[in-house]
Protein backbone atom coordinates (compact mmCIF):
# COMPACT_ATOMS: atom_id res chain seq x y z
CA UNK A 1 0.00 0.00 0.00
CA UNK A 2 1.49 2.99 -1.13
CA UNK A 3 2.30 5.40 2.14
CA UNK A 4 1.03 9.45 2.09
CA UNK A 5 3.02 10.87 -1.19
CA UNK A 6 0.83 14.56 -0.25
CA UNK A 7 1.69 16.07 2.55
CA UNK A 8 -1.88 17.08 4.24
CA UNK A 9 -1.06 20.32 5.11
CA UNK A 10 -0.85 21.54 1.76
CA UNK A 11 -3.92 20.46 0.78
CA UNK A 12 -7.68 22.10 2.32
CA UNK A 13 -8.96 20.80 5.19
CA UNK A 14 -12.62 19.22 5.60
CA UNK A 15 -14.81 21.20 8.47
CA UNK A 16 -15.26 19.08 10.89
CA UNK A 17 -19.18 17.88 11.93
CA UNK A 18 -20.54 20.56 14.10
CA UNK A 19 -20.50 20.56 17.63
CA UNK A 20 -23.89 19.27 17.85
CA UNK A 21 -23.85 16.11 15.56
CA UNK A 22 -25.32 13.14 15.82
CA UNK A 23 -22.55 10.57 15.35
CA UNK A 24 -23.56 7.65 13.87
CA UNK A 25 -23.16 4.15 15.77
CA UNK A 26 -21.85 1.23 14.35
CA UNK A 27 -24.14 -1.28 13.21
CA UNK A 28 -22.09 -4.27 12.01
CA UNK A 29 -18.69 -5.49 11.31
CA UNK A 30 -18.07 -8.07 9.24
CA UNK A 31 -15.03 -9.92 7.77
CA UNK A 32 -14.47 -10.82 4.17
CA UNK A 33 -13.81 -14.01 2.62
CA UNK A 34 -11.37 -14.77 0.33
CA UNK A 35 -12.50 -16.38 -3.35
CA UNK A 36 -10.95 -16.05 -6.89
CA UNK A 37 -12.11 -13.94 -9.93
CA UNK A 38 -12.05 -14.17 -13.70
CA UNK A 39 -9.43 -16.23 -14.54
CA UNK A 40 -7.99 -16.75 -11.06
CA UNK A 41 -7.26 -13.73 -9.32
CA UNK A 42 -7.61 -13.46 -5.62
CA UNK A 43 -10.24 -11.07 -3.75
CA UNK A 44 -11.54 -10.53 -0.71
CA UNK A 45 -15.65 -10.33 -1.07
CA UNK A 46 -16.39 -7.07 1.27
CA UNK A 47 -19.98 -7.21 1.03
CA UNK A 48 -20.29 -10.80 1.81
CA UNK A 49 -22.79 -11.65 4.84
CA UNK A 50 -23.98 -7.92 4.74
CA UNK A 51 -28.27 -7.03 4.02
CA UNK A 52 -28.63 -5.48 0.77
CA UNK A 53 -30.80 -3.01 2.51
CA UNK A 54 -27.32 -2.07 4.26
CA UNK A 55 -25.43 -1.82 0.99
CA UNK A 56 -28.21 0.27 -0.83
CA UNK A 57 -27.17 1.71 -3.71
CA UNK A 58 -24.09 -0.48 -3.73
CA UNK A 59 -24.05 -3.69 -4.97
CA UNK A 60 -20.76 -5.81 -4.81
CA UNK A 61 -17.10 -5.15 -3.81
CA UNK A 62 -14.10 -6.78 -4.42
CA UNK A 63 -10.64 -5.96 -2.75
CA UNK A 64 -8.12 -7.51 -5.27
CA UNK A 65 -5.21 -8.79 -3.74
CA UNK A 66 -2.67 -7.17 -2.15
CA UNK A 67 -0.52 -9.53 -3.77
CA UNK A 68 2.51 -10.07 -4.95
CA UNK A 69 2.86 -12.02 -8.35
CA UNK A 70 5.38 -13.98 -9.41
CA UNK A 71 6.69 -13.83 -12.48
CA UNK A 72 3.59 -15.26 -15.09
CA UNK A 73 0.98 -15.05 -12.45
CA UNK A 74 -1.33 -11.67 -12.86
CA UNK A 75 -4.46 -12.56 -14.36
CA UNK A 76 -7.81 -10.22 -14.74
CA UNK A 77 -10.80 -11.07 -16.35
CA UNK A 78 -11.54 -12.02 -19.95
CA UNK A 79 -14.57 -10.32 -21.88
CA UNK A 80 -17.76 -10.28 -20.60
CA UNK A 81 -21.15 -8.34 -20.35
CA UNK A 82 -23.12 -6.31 -17.75
CA UNK A 83 -26.27 -4.69 -17.90
CA UNK A 84 -28.14 -2.40 -14.97
CA UNK A 85 -25.35 -0.90 -13.14
CA UNK A 86 -21.55 0.51 -13.07
CA UNK A 87 -18.35 -0.73 -12.51
CA UNK A 88 -16.16 1.23 -10.52
CA UNK A 89 -12.26 -0.05 -10.89
CA UNK A 90 -9.51 1.59 -7.96
CA UNK A 91 -6.03 0.34 -9.04
CA UNK A 92 -3.66 1.37 -5.84
CA UNK A 93 -0.49 -0.69 -7.12
CA UNK A 94 -0.11 -2.81 -10.39
CA UNK A 95 -1.94 -2.21 -13.37
CA UNK A 96 -5.23 -2.93 -15.43
CA UNK A 97 -6.16 -2.39 -18.78
CA UNK A 98 -9.16 -1.59 -20.05
CA UNK A 99 -11.07 -1.93 -23.05
CA UNK A 100 -15.05 -1.83 -24.09
CA UNK A 101 -17.44 -2.42 -26.63
CA UNK A 102 -18.61 1.67 -26.46
CA UNK A 103 -15.34 2.57 -27.16
CA UNK A 104 -13.99 2.70 -23.97
CA UNK A 105 -10.53 1.89 -22.18
CA UNK A 106 -7.47 2.70 -21.11
CA UNK A 107 -4.61 2.16 -18.26
CA UNK A 108 -5.68 2.07 -14.79
CA UNK A 109 -2.69 2.46 -12.20
CA UNK A 110 -1.57 4.87 -9.80
CA UNK A 111 -4.86 5.70 -7.72
CA UNK A 112 -6.84 5.80 -10.62
CA UNK A 113 -10.45 4.89 -10.87
CA UNK A 114 -11.90 4.05 -14.14
CA UNK A 115 -16.12 4.55 -13.85
CA UNK A 116 -17.78 2.44 -16.66
CA UNK A 117 -22.00 2.63 -16.70
CA UNK A 118 -22.97 -0.23 -18.16
CA UNK A 119 -26.29 0.92 -18.26
CA UNK A 120 -28.26 -0.78 -21.58
CA UNK A 121 -25.06 -2.89 -22.25
CA UNK A 122 -21.89 -3.36 -22.38
CA UNK A 123 -18.66 -5.97 -22.89
CA UNK A 124 -15.29 -5.70 -21.74
CA UNK A 125 -11.93 -6.82 -20.85
CA UNK A 126 -9.63 -5.96 -17.83
CA UNK A 127 -6.53 -7.85 -17.78
CA UNK A 128 -2.56 -6.80 -16.77
CA UNK A 129 -0.31 -5.88 -19.40
CA UNK A 130 2.38 -8.26 -20.76
CA UNK A 131 4.76 -6.29 -18.31
CA UNK A 132 3.29 -7.08 -15.26
CA UNK A 133 2.58 -10.63 -16.41
CA UNK A 134 5.99 -11.28 -17.34
CA UNK A 135 8.00 -9.60 -14.50
CA UNK A 136 5.31 -10.13 -11.59
CA UNK A 137 5.21 -7.54 -8.87
CA UNK A 138 2.64 -6.28 -6.88
CA UNK A 139 -0.77 -5.62 -7.50
CA UNK A 140 -3.93 -4.32 -5.29
CA UNK A 141 -7.12 -2.65 -6.19
CA UNK A 142 -10.81 -2.46 -5.82
CA UNK A 143 -13.74 -3.26 -7.82
CA UNK A 144 -17.06 -1.63 -6.76
CA UNK A 145 -20.40 -1.69 -7.99
CA UNK A 146 -23.05 0.49 -7.91
CA UNK A 147 -26.84 0.20 -8.47
CA UNK A 148 -28.61 2.09 -10.89
CA UNK A 149 -32.34 2.73 -10.75
CA UNK A 150 -34.98 1.55 -12.82
CA UNK A 151 -35.70 4.61 -14.98
CA UNK A 152 -32.02 4.78 -15.79
CA UNK A 153 -30.89 0.91 -15.96
CA UNK A 154 -31.32 1.06 -19.93
CA UNK A 155 -28.67 4.17 -19.96
CA UNK A 156 -26.37 4.84 -23.17
CA UNK A 157 -23.28 3.12 -21.54
CA UNK A 158 -20.59 5.69 -20.45
CA UNK A 159 -16.81 5.74 -19.47
CA UNK A 160 -14.78 8.06 -17.24
CA UNK A 161 -11.18 7.92 -16.60
CA UNK A 162 -10.48 9.54 -13.11
CA UNK A 163 -6.57 9.57 -13.01
CA UNK A 164 -5.15 10.35 -9.49
CA UNK A 165 -4.45 14.02 -10.39
CA UNK A 166 -8.03 14.69 -10.67
CA UNK A 167 -9.00 13.41 -7.52
CA UNK A 168 -9.80 15.98 -4.99
CA UNK A 169 -7.39 16.03 -1.95
CA UNK A 170 -8.14 17.00 1.41
CA UNK A 171 -7.04 16.75 4.83
CA UNK A 172 -8.73 16.34 8.09
CA UNK A 173 -9.26 19.34 9.95
CA UNK A 174 -6.02 18.33 12.45
CA UNK A 175 -4.17 17.31 9.35
CA UNK A 176 -3.93 13.84 10.53
CA UNK A 177 -5.54 12.11 7.49
CA UNK A 178 -5.21 12.26 3.81
CA UNK A 179 -8.55 12.22 1.89
CA UNK A 180 -8.99 11.54 -1.52
CA UNK A 181 -12.23 12.57 -2.47
CA UNK A 182 -13.04 10.17 -6.12
CA UNK A 183 -16.86 11.22 -6.75
CA UNK A 184 -19.72 12.86 -4.45
CA UNK A 185 -19.42 15.60 -2.03
CA UNK A 186 -17.59 15.99 1.48
CA UNK A 187 -18.54 18.81 3.03
CA UNK A 188 -18.10 21.66 0.66
CA UNK A 189 -15.93 19.85 -1.41
CA UNK A 190 -16.28 17.61 -4.87
CA UNK A 191 -15.07 14.72 -6.55
CA UNK A 192 -14.71 14.58 -10.08
CA UNK A 193 -16.51 11.44 -10.95
CA UNK A 194 -20.12 11.88 -11.88
CA UNK A 195 -23.10 10.01 -10.63
CA UNK A 196 -26.12 8.88 -11.18
CA UNK A 197 -27.68 9.17 -8.05
CA UNK A 198 -26.65 10.79 -4.84
CA UNK A 199 -23.16 8.58 -3.89
CA UNK A 200 -19.69 9.73 -2.02
CA UNK A 201 -17.04 7.53 -2.69
CA UNK A 202 -13.51 8.41 -0.64
CA UNK A 203 -9.94 6.31 -0.37
CA UNK A 204 -8.63 8.07 3.44
CA UNK A 205 -5.26 7.30 4.73
CA UNK A 206 -5.13 7.82 8.71
CA UNK A 207 -1.60 8.16 10.29
CA UNK A 208 -1.16 6.27 13.00
CA UNK A 209 -2.21 7.20 15.95
CA UNK A 210 -4.62 9.80 14.70
CA UNK A 211 -8.58 10.16 14.10
CA UNK A 212 -10.93 11.12 11.62
CA UNK A 213 -13.68 12.56 12.19
CA UNK A 214 -16.12 13.54 9.27
CA UNK A 215 -19.46 15.15 8.51
CA UNK A 216 -21.92 12.84 6.41
CA UNK A 217 -25.58 13.37 5.26
CA UNK A 218 -27.77 12.16 7.17
CA UNK A 219 -30.26 10.39 4.35
CA UNK A 220 -27.20 8.42 3.16
CA UNK A 221 -25.51 4.66 4.24
CA UNK A 222 -22.55 4.70 5.52
CA UNK A 223 -20.07 1.91 5.14
CA UNK A 224 -16.08 1.53 5.71
CA UNK A 225 -13.93 -0.93 4.48
CA UNK A 226 -10.51 -1.49 5.82
CA UNK A 227 -8.23 -1.79 3.11
CA UNK A 228 -4.88 -2.38 5.39
CA UNK A 229 -3.47 -1.83 8.88
CA UNK A 230 -6.32 -1.79 12.14
CA UNK A 231 -8.39 0.57 14.46
CA UNK A 232 -11.62 1.58 15.73
CA UNK A 233 -14.49 2.96 14.58
CA UNK A 234 -17.46 4.80 16.13
CA UNK A 235 -17.30 6.63 19.33
CA UNK A 236 -17.69 2.74 20.95
CA UNK A 237 -14.51 2.26 19.66
CA UNK A 238 -15.32 -1.08 17.63
CA UNK A 239 -11.94 -2.84 16.49
CA UNK A 240 -11.63 -2.71 12.79
CA UNK A 241 -8.72 -4.72 11.08
CA UNK A 242 -7.61 -5.12 7.23
CA UNK A 243 -10.47 -6.94 5.31
CA UNK A 244 -13.08 -6.01 7.85
CA UNK A 245 -16.55 -3.83 6.45
CA UNK A 246 -18.20 -1.88 9.26
CA UNK A 247 -21.99 -0.56 8.62
CA UNK A 248 -22.80 2.78 10.30
CA UNK A 249 -26.20 3.78 11.83
CA UNK A 250 -28.08 6.80 11.40
CA UNK A 251 -26.41 9.95 11.82
CA UNK A 252 -24.70 12.94 10.47
CA UNK A 253 -20.97 12.16 11.43
CA UNK A 254 -18.51 9.13 11.55
CA UNK A 255 -15.27 8.21 13.58
CA UNK A 256 -12.21 6.26 12.12
CA UNK A 257 -9.02 5.66 14.45
CA UNK A 258 -5.73 4.04 13.49
CA UNK A 259 -3.61 1.77 15.69
CA UNK A 260 -0.16 3.76 16.60
CA UNK A 261 1.52 1.04 15.07
CA UNK A 262 0.83 1.69 11.24
CA UNK A 263 -1.18 3.88 8.76
CA UNK A 264 -5.14 2.51 8.38
CA UNK A 265 -5.77 2.57 4.90
CA UNK A 266 -10.26 2.94 4.15
CA UNK A 267 -12.41 3.15 1.38
CA UNK A 268 -15.29 5.37 2.72
CA UNK A 269 -18.49 4.70 0.68
CA UNK A 270 -22.24 6.03 1.09
CA UNK A 271 -25.08 7.15 -0.96
CA UNK A 272 -28.65 7.82 -1.13
CA UNK A 273 -30.48 4.26 -0.83
CA UNK A 274 -32.43 3.62 -4.40
CA UNK A 275 -35.19 1.44 -2.62
CA UNK A 276 -36.29 -0.64 -5.36
CA UNK A 277 -36.24 -4.57 -5.62
CA UNK A 278 -32.86 -6.10 -7.00
CA UNK A 279 -33.13 -9.05 -9.36
CA UNK A 280 -29.36 -10.38 -9.57
CA UNK A 281 -27.57 -12.98 -12.12
CA UNK A 282 -24.01 -13.08 -12.46
CA UNK A 283 -23.04 -9.93 -14.63
CA UNK A 284 -26.51 -8.54 -14.80
CA UNK A 285 -28.18 -6.51 -12.32
CA UNK A 286 -31.98 -5.45 -13.04
CA UNK A 287 -35.25 -5.29 -11.20
CA UNK A 288 -37.47 -7.88 -12.48
CA UNK A 289 -36.62 -11.19 -13.02
CA UNK A 290 -37.80 -11.16 -16.33
CA UNK A 291 -35.15 -8.43 -17.17
CA UNK A 292 -32.56 -10.59 -16.38
CA UNK A 293 -34.01 -12.92 -18.61
CA UNK A 294 -34.48 -10.13 -21.78
CA UNK A 295 -30.65 -9.38 -21.09
CA UNK A 296 -29.47 -12.97 -21.15
CA UNK A 297 -31.49 -12.88 -24.56
CA UNK A 298 -30.17 -9.84 -25.44
CA UNK A 299 -26.37 -11.08 -24.42
CA UNK A 300 -26.64 -14.29 -26.37
CA UNK A 301 -28.51 -12.47 -29.56
CA UNK A 302 -25.32 -10.15 -29.73
CA UNK A 303 -27.40 -6.96 -28.50
CA UNK A 304 -25.12 -5.89 -25.72
CA UNK A 305 -22.06 -5.35 -27.96
CA UNK A 306 -19.45 -7.14 -29.74
CA UNK A 307 -15.58 -7.37 -29.05
CA UNK A 308 -13.34 -5.16 -31.47
CA UNK A 309 -11.53 -7.52 -33.94
CA UNK A 310 -8.05 -5.67 -32.44
CA UNK A 311 -9.93 -6.01 -29.43
CA UNK A 312 -7.38 -6.53 -25.86
CA UNK A 313 -6.87 -10.08 -25.44
CA UNK A 314 -5.08 -11.67 -21.85
CA UNK A 315 -1.79 -12.25 -22.50
CA UNK A 316 -0.16 -15.36 -21.57
CA UNK A 317 3.58 -16.23 -22.07
CA UNK A 318 4.37 -18.99 -24.55
CA UNK A 319 0.88 -18.29 -26.12
CA UNK A 320 0.79 -17.38 -30.39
Amino acid sequence: MPTMTVDPTTVPRIEPPALDAIERPVRSITTAPRGLEGEGFPVRRAFAGVASSDLDPFIHMDQMGEVDYAPGEPRGTDWHPHRGFETVTYIIDGEFLHQDSHGGGGSIKDGATQWMTAGSGILHIETPPEALVTTGGRFHGLQLWVNLPAAKKMTEPRYQHLGPDRLRLLASDDAGSLVRLIAGTLGAHTGPGSTHTPITVIHATISAGARLHLPWPDDFNALAYALSGSGTVGLENAPFDTGQLAVFGDGNALTLTAHRARDLEVYLLGGTPIGEPVAQYGPFVMNTRDELQQAVDDYNAGRLGTVPADGLRPYRPGRR
